[in-house]
């Protein structure tokens, strides 16, 4: 299939990926064109920016939860239609699991997908020492993908010279620049950047960039090398040899197959959908929207609620999704809505099906830190307190020991894939789970399993674990409200 499409990737962590991404998202936008994002990783936050600009969601595209066809599917289905697709790359290109492979970095995305790769340079208090690190991220693999070079907070006077240097010596495309401005900055707390609801002026400040970019970016040649792209196609002898070189430690175990089109779908006995109540708000909002689309397909008619601002769950639901977010940020309205939380207590306590990851699980205990340090009274139904700690706790990755184990009643037959990103821990963060870390061996118990409840900090991406969200669906389908 053949797919425009382009991914901004960064030499390092905070490069500006973000920023540019979302002012190139909007410049394209405002040509006219149907735009489709998305972002490498697992990260919820990025994708809201994108969506916030083209208006419709930005979805993630994660090679260690997926295997290489899976990857290709989800991304061809939902760039289908589009004129192009625009992926921000995470963290350094080629930065991967344990800090010392390749393995579930943008490299590896671009190579799965067969994508032409921008390499964003952050330019600030160097000149001719970028070309050095743009040579290095040249030749550190034969199969790079990097098509051409925007750098980064440098002076508009220092950027011919550098673009002349740079396409003589290195034979690589220069794409423009962005000078160095305030306006062109997302302000950051600890698990990345702040929630695009919280920054004033967004939209004019996204405007503002987007119109810095037409005057300093190569956008026609950017489109030039999107359009370029190759065709997207199932995996080969060639392709898969190519990923090869992409440090897979032990592909068979640590990748799961792409089965969701393969899932049975669970459905009532009269045709109903089954009503499943998604919270939804300002603290609750680190959603991945494939996982909320697998339920769909599954059966699942998604009800949103609020836990800050509405009063009770939903009538007539027959299961609860409480995801991540920042529920610490909003601790005191959480727990001053008392008819919430008593509405969710009860629910479970009748055998409500519930799902709970991180933010939510943290909103199950009796009582939870907020980020003002006072400890607030929560949902009740995990005994003890979260709390804030000074640092990421079990930080990355997950393998989940699940094969064997009964999850919402059903016998799962395959580990899980997750992953794990809080600065709060828990006095009961479960042990019903062997969690491992895929490069390095670090290893821990976590999660609670019982008929009715998955509850614990790590997050779950659907299609990686289809067979828990089938026990989820058949769970709630068997329940009577």
């Amino acid at each position: 299939m053949k797919l425009p499409r382009i991914m901004l990737a960064g030499v390092k962590s905070g490069s500006g990926k973000t920023t540019i991404t979302t002012g190139l998202l909007a410049l394209l936008k405002n040509r006219g064109m149907n735009v489709q994002a998305f972002k490498c990783g697992p990260d919820y936050i990025d994708p809201m920016f994108h969506s916030n600009v083209i208006g419709v969601p930005s979805v993630n595209l994660d090679t260690f939860f997926l295997n290489p066809d899976g990857v290709r599917a989800v991304f061809s289905s939902h760039a289908a239609g589009s004129d192009i697709s625009v992926i921000e790359g995470v963290m350094g290109y080629y930065d991967g699991l344990g800090g010392y492979t390749t393995r579930a970095s943008s490299y590896e995305l671009a190579t799965m997908t067969n994508t032409p790769v921008v390499l964003i340079v952050d330019g600030r208090g160097m000149s001719t020492s970028a070309a050095a690190i743009i040579k290095g991220f040249l030749d550190y693999r034969p199969d790079d993908h990097i098509a051409g070079v925007i750098f980064n907070r440098i002076s508009p006077m220092i950027y011919p010279r550098l673009k002349m240097l740079t396409e003589q010596e290195l034979h690589i495309r220069c794409l423009g620049y962005v000078p160095e401005d305030e306006c062109m900055r997302f302000e950051s707390r600890h698990l990345g950047l702040m929630m695009p609801e919280e920054i004033k002026d967004l939209r004019g400040r996204i405007s503002r960039i987007a119109e810095s970019l037409s005057e300093t970016l190569d956008v026609e040649g950017i489109l030039e090398i999107a359009g370029g792209a190759a065709e997207i196609i199932p995996e080969t002898t060639e392709n898969a040899e190519a990923l090869e070189r992409v440090d897979f430690p032990s592909q068979g175990e640590m990748r799961t197959s792409f089965t969701a089109n393969n899932l049975r779908v669970p459905q009532d006995h009269n045709g109903k959908k089954i009503r499943i109540a998604l919270a939804k708000d300002e603290a609750f909002c680190f959603i991945y929207e494939d996982n909320v689309n697998l339920l769909r397909n599954m059966g699942a008619e998604i009800v949103t609620f609020s836990p800050v601002h509405d009063t009770v769950l939903p009538e007539h639901v027959q299961g609860l999704l409480l995801y991540g977010g920042y529920p610490e940020l909003y601790a005191e309205q959480l727990s001053a809505n008392k008819s919430m939380r008593d509405s969710i207590r009860e629910a479970l306590n009748e055998g409500l099906p519930c799902m709970a990851e991180c933010g939510g699980f943290m909103y199950l205990h009796e009582y939870m830190e907020g980020e003002d340090g006072h400890t607030w009274p929560m949902v009740g139904a995990i005994t003890g307190k979260a709390f804030k700690t000074k640092k990421l706790q079990r930080f990355g990755y997950k393998l989940l020991q699940t094969e064997g184990m009964k999850i919402f009643g059903s016998k799962i037959s395959c580990n899980t894939v997750a992953h794990e990103f809080h600065y709060y821990d828990s006095e009961n963060p479960g042990d019903a789970v062997y969690a491992e870390k895929p490069a390095g061996g670090m290893h821990h118990q976590c999660m609670h399993v019982s008929d009715t409840l998955l509850a614990g900090f790590p997050h779950l991406y659907y299609y990686g674990a289809p067979e828990i969200a089938e026990a989820f669906m058949n769970k709630c389908r068997g329940y009577v409200c």
